[in-house]
């Protein structure tokens, strides 16, 4: 790895839970790539923009901002090895998000900067499975009914170009289409080529105004509650700084999923220490609408009985539900920031109205979900620094007047050892439609409790890391028809005897309840069981020389639930080369699981702006390769081949994407043209 280059494997271990259940992280990932690409200039910075990066402790934070007190500011960036409780290993984490350049400073103006700006970029890959879905093959008859199948190729298409500069403006577009879609120009069913495009132009620093957005963005304001775009890892190996969200305020939104931003304009206007910002948004959704039953008047109304949000338009089906409704969005944040930036303030407030209203289909367990046409949330948060504690909290109220709060704090006790606390509330009624507050849940709603953590670090080569984190849910959720608690905890034990080799131990434990009903034989449906799930991961990173690194890892589960206990296990070993223009990673994997509750999921490295943690289910052996070539100082190529066989199955996939037969490829092209170097 090059100097001031990220380890990205490494360092997103640390953040995520790589145990946890499967998710959507690209849009996290995506909003880690923005921080690389505007790096934070260390002399211009503040405490919330260090504190965003989750690398530095409170009291790091805390020495830094007192060593450019006493010694004014930094003029190389190795003078970060004078700093009290700055080691090697956090500086080396720290550089790719940093810099020290000066010439970031825009000295002509926009439209002369624009043409000539070293950060143009355009970025097309192509990504495709290579054996037969369902989905692709010629239709049949079921129940005297032709079946549906996709209308397009099986070719995954993306396209993204941008100019921008750290702190002065961005603009740029996102092109997007999934396997089974069509190029098609229809307005009927809202079709414009690529089935998904997104654009923004940005511009920061313009006087008193500190950002201006038009187009398509996302905003992080408090904890979460309400504006909860960005970055947020949430539980992981690093136990202490994940569990506070950062003021990042505007953000172009850049990624490709079709939900989940603001469409329209927003502004941030500062005046002494208050900072105004003011956003309205008009965003087409996909959805799926009904006829009311209740109306049996002449001119029928329609309403919402479902939000589509995987942007999936293959086949008739889904392309009826895109672009169905309109979603409108006004809101705003008045923030404080004391003189000596040791205390925030602040206020949110977000109305929200949809063209039609929205209606569930009935369930007990969504009883207290969000219906109607309107919702209004609001919230106040605060931060306050003293000395190495760090005190943060929000607390929200939605239209149906539930409410939503959290209070934590982060804690230096000493600095080989650093404590964190987080308590939250969320009611069975709180509806926010943006918000991405610390939750086990995916959204906030219906839960509370409680986490502390733990990180002990006593020399250079050994880390500790612990959390534990206890929570309730006091209504039904989707499989648990009762009332229901459970716990989750994880510790990791890190030894480094040297910057070329990291050994660490990893063990998690998550108890969660479910429906006995699920489970073979008649069963009431409000009955539960708790189900107890174990992960164990021992990992070895060895780099040999500049060239070569090997990776080891082996991770394995329990899970036990009704009675019956079910293991499962895999075994993993990487090559990596990184040799002049040359960049090539490979993977081996053998996986032997009894049941989908043990699935072991490893994060795999892939092409850039792509992420990728597969989960190994069943029987079998997954490996890929992936090779980056640099052509010229303009031109780079990245090229993947992934392969999954199975030996316990002869079908892969259900529906329209099942595959016939026990293996899966894939292969991902990707080519990115820098205009300026």
């Amino acid at each position: 790895m090059k100097k001031g280059e990220i380890d990205m494997e490494q360092f997103v271990e640390e953040l995520f839970s790589m145990q946890g259940n499967e998710g959507d992280y690209d849009e996290q990932y995506e909003s880690l790539l923005q921080i690389l690409l505007n790096p934070i200039h260390l002399n211009k910075t503040s405490p919330e923009e260090l504190k965003s990066l989750y690398i530095l402790s409170p009291v790091q934070i805390n020495n830094f901002f007192e060593y450019k007190r006493l010694f004014g500011n930094l003029l190389s960036i190795y003078e970060l090895q004078a700093i009290p409780e700055f080691d090697l290993e956090t500086i080396y984490k720290l550089l790719p998000f940093v810099t020290l350049d000066e010439n970031l400073k825009p000295k002509s103006s926009l439209l002369e900067k624009i043409p000539n700006e070293k950060d143009a970029y355009f970025i097309f890959r192509q990504q495709r499975v290579w054996e037969t879905r369902r989905g692709f093959t010629a239709p049949d008859t079921l129940n005297g009914r032709i079946t549906s199948r996709y209308l397009g190729d099986p070719n995954s298409l993306y396209g993204r170009f941008r100019i921008q500069h750290s702190k002065d403006f961005s603009l740029g577009f996102t092109v997007d289409k999934d396997p089974g879609e069509v190029f098609k120009w229809d307005r009927k069913t809202n079709r414009y080529g690529f089935n998904f495009l997104s654009y923004h132009f940005t511009m920061y620093n313009r006087g008193k105004w500190k950002a201006i957005s038009i187009g398509d963005y996302q905003m992080q304001f408090g904890q979460g509650l309400v504006f909860g775009a960005g970055f947020s890892a949430g539980k992981g190996s690093e136990t202490i700084t994940t569990i506070r969200r950062s003021n990042l305020g505007i953000r172009p939104y850049t990624a490709a999923l079709e939900s989940g931003f603001f469409r329209g304009i927003s502004a941030t206007y500062k005046t002494g220490p208050i900072h105004l910002t003011m956003m309205a948004s008009n965003a087409p959704r996909d959805g799926n609408l009904h006829i009311s039953p209740m109306d049996t008047s002449e001119n029928q109304t329609e309403i919402i009985t479902s939000l589509q949000t995987s942007g999936l338009h293959r086949t008739p089906t889904e392309i009826s539900y895109k672009n169905r409704l309109r979603e409108k969005n006004l809101g705003g944040n008045l923030h404080f920031q004391s003189r000596k930036k040791h205390f925030q303030l602040g206020i949110n407030s977000l109305w929200t109205q949809f063209s039609q209203p929205f209606f569930r289909t009935e369930r007990i367990y969504n009883s207290f979900e969000f219906s109607g046409k309107n919702n209004h949330i609001h919230s106040l948060y605060f931060a306050y620094n003293f000395q190495n504690y760090f005190f943060f909290g929000e607390t929200a109220i939605s239209a149906s007047r539930g409410t939503g709060s959290i209070l934590g704090m982060m804690s230096s006790l000493h600095p080989k050892l650093s404590l964190s606390v987080l308590w939250r509330f969320y009611d069975r009624n709180f509806h926010t439609f943006y918000g991405n507050s610390f939750s086990e849940n995916s959204r906030s709603i219906n839960e509370n409790g409680i986490y502390i953590g733990i990180h002990f670090k006593p020399n250079q080569k050994f880390n500790w890391s612990y959390y534990y984190d206890r929570f309730h849910f006091p209504w039904l959720r989707y499989r648990v028809y009762a009332p229901s608690s459970g716990h989750e905890w994880l510790t990791r034990l890190s030894f480094s005897p040297s910057k070329k080799t990291l050994l660490f131990f990893q063990l998690r434990e998550e108890s969660k309840a479910r429906n006995i009903s699920e489970y073979q034989g008649f069963q009431s449906s409000y009955l539960l069981d708790q189900g107890l799930k174990r992960n164990f991961v021992v990992n070895l990173d060895q780099r040999v020389d500049k060239v070569w690194s090997f990776k080891s890892r082996v991770t394995a589960s329990s899970f036990q639930f009704g009675g019956k206990k079910t293991r499962g296990f895999a075994i993993s070993q990487d090559v990596n080369i990184d040799k002049e223009k040359w960049r090539i990673s490979s993977r081996f994997v053998l996986f032997d699981t009894e049941d989908f509750d043990n699935r072991q999921f490893i994060y795999e490295r892939n092409v850039l702006w792509l992420f990728s943690i597969p989960f190994l289910n069943g029987q079998g052996l997954r490996y890929y390769f992936l090779a980056q070539y640099k052509i010229s100082p303009k031109l780079s190529i990245w090229a993947r081949y992934s392969r999954t066989l199975y030996t316990d199955r002869e079908f892969i996939g259900t529906g329209l994407q099942q595959i016939s037969g026990n293996r899966i490829t894939e292969s991902v092209l990707q080519l990115r043209y820098q205009f300026n170097r």
